[in-house]
């Protein structure tokens, strides 16, 4: 069967930024088109494989008592969050779907034309052409070139592993980026023995050292194994797992593992969507080429989320749908270049958290800084640590000298992932360290640890 739409605007994937405009334009009365191609994906990567069931899995690993038994614990966590995923994706469903001019389309969409697409499901067919067309595919993992590791059924991906209901023994994490690290820190709490192979010569080395050595005190405190350097150049599979072979100053080493996530990176989703056919260019990277309005080579055509090659991360694709409804619906002056002091936090427990410059970074552009940097553990203005009984980690400010404005700051502590937003609003709005410093906090509550730790600035 084959029929043809005509609407305002074509929304191709269900994430952050492509919901909330498909949202915003209808009920402005424009005829939107939300087209996703699983039911299992309505609401996007965040609320089904994403932010949300990492993190709720993240919670229910910290809540594990030492005599909770560790499959039962798992089986039980993954079975909680399958639940909370199962509403939030029937919720989204229904965000857009009571509006009266927005239809949500499952199928794949593929470009006929730079103004046309054509969506299919099975023997199904439907054509729709539009004035504007957004695309919010988002990315998808990177699988290494690795002999043996595409074909080995003990590989997965963070997406398969989330919803595995049996808890690896041995999981061999490929990766210690972001994403490998948070999952080998959740799993170590489920109970499993965790090793991360990372080819860098350091873990967290974009961070400065001290805070880097922090983190890495706290993992490998959890009983996390820690190999840098290491080179994987095969994945065997045998009778109960996988042997990784890797190599590591010269010598060929091997691990054995239950699970080997591949958490290497995530690449951006255009495969199938016939940019080609469209005129729309891509990066090297395979992104989809935007400008600072999140234009494509063809000015009707928008790409936002992770496909346009921008940091990965939910909320910027939220923040990218504010540009594109700008330049549909406002003056059309914003852009990525109002982008300031956007933060980022790191799950593990606790959480990482950053913003602006390191301090490294800071000297090698010329600023003479100051330093505020203490454990929490000695921070005696925060007495909410040792109420939740979370004293590790510590809080780092990078402060310019002159002027006393906070170029950077990580986090690593208790709720750093909220404090982190009130050091990135104070940053962009000039507030000086002294002000943040001597601002009235609620008490106890972990943001009173600023009136110390910045006191302490040299």
């Amino acid at each position: 069967m084959s029929t043809a739409l005509n609407v305002d605007v074509l929304v191709i994937g269900f994430g952050k930024g492509g919901k909330t405009l498909a949202a915003t334009m209808g009920r402005l009365g424009k005829r939107v088109v939300m087209v996703e191609q699983s039911d299992r994906m309505y609401g996007g990567t965040c609320i089904n494989i994403g932010c949300v069931p990492t993190k709720a899995l993240v919670h229910r690993a910290e809540s594990r008592r030492r005599d909770d038994t560790a499959q039962e614990w798992y089986e039980q966590a993954v079975g909680a969050v399958e639940q909370l995923t199962t509403l939030l994706r029937g919720k989204n469903f229904q965000m857009l779907d009571t509006i009266d001019t927005v239809t949500v389309v499952t199928g794949r969409a593929r470009f006929v034309d730079p103004k046309t697409v054509e969506v299919s499901a099975g023997a199904d067919r439907l054509t729709i052409s539009a004035e504007t067309i957004v695309v919010n595919t988002g990315s998808e993992p990177v699988i290494p070139e690795i002999p043996g590791l595409r074909t080995s059924k003990y590989a997965t991906t963070s997406t398969d592993l989330i919803s595995t209901t049996e808890l690896p023994r041995r999981l061999a994490v490929l990766g210690g980026g972001y994403l490998g690290i948070e999952f080998a820190a959740m799993y170590r709490r489920f109970g499993a023995e965790v090793t991360v192979l990372e080819v860098a010569p350091q873990i967290l080395r974009r961070e400065d050292d001290d805070v880097a050595a922090a983190a890495v005190g706290i993992l490998l405190g959890q009983g996390i194994t820690l190999v840098t350097g290491a080179r994987v150049t095969e994945v065997r599979d045998g009778d109960g797992g996988a042997t990784v072979v890797y190599e590591k100053d010269g010598q060929r080493l091997t691990l054995e593992a239950d699970s080997v996530l591949v958490a290497t990176g995530r690449s951006p989703a255009t495969r199938g969507l016939g940019l080609e056919a469209a005129g729309i260019r891509t990066t090297g990277r395979g992104a989809i080429e935007v400008d600072e309005h999140l234009r494509t080579s063809r000015p009707h055509v928008f790409a936002v989320g992770d496909v346009n090659g921008g940091p990965q991360f939910t909320y910027i694709s939220l923040d990218d749908n504010r540009i594109v409804a700008d330049q549909l619906i406002g003056t059309g002056a914003r852009s990525t270049a109002d982008r300031q002091a956007v933060p980022h936090t790191l799950f593990m427990t606790p959480p990482l958290s950053t913003v602006g410059l390191t301090e490294r970074q800071a000297r090698d552009r010329g600023h003479t800084v100051k330093i505020a940097s203490k454990p929490i553990a000695e921070i005696a203005a925060m007495p909410r640590a040792r109420i939740v009984e979370e004293t590790r980690g510590l809080m780092k400010f990078v402060i310019d000298a002159g002027t006393d404005r906070i170029l950077g700051a990580a986090l690593l502590g208790v709720d750093s992932q909220e404090l982190i937003n009130t050091v990135a609003l104070a940053m962009r709005h000039a507030v000086t360290a002294a002000e943040l410093r001597d601002t009235i906090y609620t008490h106890p509550s972990s943001t009173e640890g600023f009136n110390e730790v910045l006191a302490a600035a040299s």
